[in-house]
């Protein structure tokens, strides 16, 4: 076989270590932009928290430069970014700007456990052996975020043979299984929905109705889920005022545990944290950023001291100095680009935020819905001269908070739609009829989707069936066959 050479040419992206850095932090949400900065400031001794001193130091013009041939050859290593207080990039995060409404103190901050954490405390009560327990936390790290087991027993058993050495029976784990199903919240650890109301069910006060509840969940869960209701009648030989009963039982537990828990069902798992605050002041918009657990950073006077030491004998530095250098050079890169991907993060989110504001005026002064706009990534992407992708990491995860509620982000966008006069919509002021007409519906005969599509079209908004049907389902409504009660 001939070996034959040739040359190709290839157009290559590489992302800037300062760009990447800019692409992670801009997908946090503040909550977790907060342990971000945590972890970089326990991580890299080169980054501090404080405003850096503008008061006049000396300056270092020269550079670092060795012909030796030593490991740090192919870095090149410059001390003109550091020897400059005054250059050195820091970021005050708080906007001193902002008009004082006295309205912060009300943004509520995440401070509760998470779920894992709530139900490792409860096994500390149990009294396990500590085979038993590491299998059992073993259990509930698998335990996902709505409260369900989502790993069988059997490939449990043989995770924990080959990653810690633990033989323990499908039969076993069960019988841990069942010590976790017992913790807080009810119906905690089930491996499906039918096992998740039965757990709940089985700890309410027994009624007539409760018990008529576990039969139909145990021996009839498929009927009931398709509220095929005379059917489950005529075989548990019960009447429609028990089942009533029963059904009103069922819709008062929770299908999903995960989320909710604490003494009151209602607390959820962690409070929104708004990454925005836009209020009125003097007939105007307020935009704000919410900063006020988010540190001032700066570059390390040590290290870039440091730094300029090591200059100072560079005739006479070893190769291990030189190796040192290296090091501390690289720490005070990566400070200086997480303090400008900080910046350019919260310059993105403000402006990008600006722009939705500025697109839903009307909205944010009234808090109307029917004052939204149709609003996709793309209007909001030519307005800022941003791409698309960043415009949807700015929308994702985020909330801001207004005189009328926190919303999430993507709230604000919807699709455009036109009337039968070819005036424009937006498909959320659609999705607000379709909601309307769905709860007002005689529940023994539920509308279809072919009878929402003609109310619409009675209104003047031409919508096709299957359009009826995508938006039904985004706002999470069953069918009709599934709404129907008896």
């Amino acid at each position: 076989m001939a070996l034959k050479q040739q040359l190709q040419l290839k157009q290559q992206q590489k992302l800037s270590p300062l760009q990447m850095q800019v692409i992670k932090l801009t997908e946090l949400p503040v909550i977790e932009l907060e342990e971000r900065i945590k972890q970089e400031l326990e991580d890299n001794p080169a980054l501090e928290e404080g405003l850096e001193a503008t008061d006049g130091t000396s300056e270092y013009e020269d550079d670092f430069s060795s012909e030796d041939d030593v490991t740090i050859t192919q870095e090149e290593i410059t001390l003109g970014d550091y020897l400059n207080e005054e250059e050195i990039p820091d970021y005050q995060l708080r906007d001193n700007n902002r008009q004082n409404t006295g309205k912060h103190e009300e943004i509520p901050f995440s401070v509760a456990s998470s779920l894992h954490e709530y139900l490792i405390e409860q096994l500390g009560e149990c009294e396990l052996n500590e085979k038993d327990e590491k299998i059992a936390e073993y259990i509930i790290g698998n335990i996902d975020e709505n409260g369900y087991l989502d790993r069988s027993l059997s490939a449990i058993s043989d995770d924990l043979i080959f990653q810690q050495n633990i033989d323990v029976s499908v039969l076993q784990l069960e019988n841990i299984l069942h010590v976790i199903q017992d913790f807080e919240p009810a119906g905690i650890a089930a491996r499906n929905l039918q096992e998740c109301l039965l757990l709940q069910l089985e700890r309410k006060e027994k009624s007539d109705y409760t018990n008529l509840a576990i039969k139909i969940i145990t021996d009839h869960f498929e009927e009931f889920s398709k509220r095929h209701y005379d059917k489950i009648i005529r075989q548990l030989g019960t009447d429609e005022d028990h089942l009533k009963g029963a059904i009103q039982d069922i819709t008062t537990l929770n299908p999903k545990p995960g989320n909710n828990w604490g003494d009151s069902m209602t607390i959820t798992l962690s409070t929104i944290v708004p990454d925005f605050i836009v209020e009125t002041y003097n007939g105007e918009l307020i935009l704000s950023m919410n900063n006020r657990n988010i540190p001032d950073l700066r570059v390390s006077h040590e290290y870039s001291n440091l730094l300029r030491g090591y200059a100072d004998n560079k005739e006479s530095m070893s190769t291990d100095k030189k190796n040192a250098v290296l090091f501390v050079k690289q720490k005070l890169d990566s400070a200086r680009w997480f303090i400008d991907a900080i910046k350019q993060r919260q310059d993105t989110l403000q402006r990008t935020m600006q722009a939705i504001m500025d697109m839903q005026y009307d909205f944010f002064f009234t808090g109307d819905e029917a004052q939204l706009k149709p609003m996709i990534l793309k209007d909001v992407a030519q307005r800022t001269g941003y791409d698309i992708s960043t415009i949807s990491r700015v929308s994702n995860s985020k909330y801001v908070q207004t005189n009328f509620g926190i919303y999430p982000l993507k709230y604000f966008f919807s699709e455009s739609m036109q009337t039968d006069t070819g005036e424009e919509i937006s498909s959320r002021e659609v999705k607000a009829i379709l909601k309307e007409c769905i709860e007002n519906e005689d529940k023994k005969r539920p509308l279809t989707d072919d009878k929402l599509s003609e109310i619409l079209k009675e209104k003047g908004y031409i919508i096709a069936r299957r359009t009826v049907a995508k938006y039904r389902e985004q706002m999470n409504l069953p069918v009709a066959r599934l709404r129907k009660e008896i």
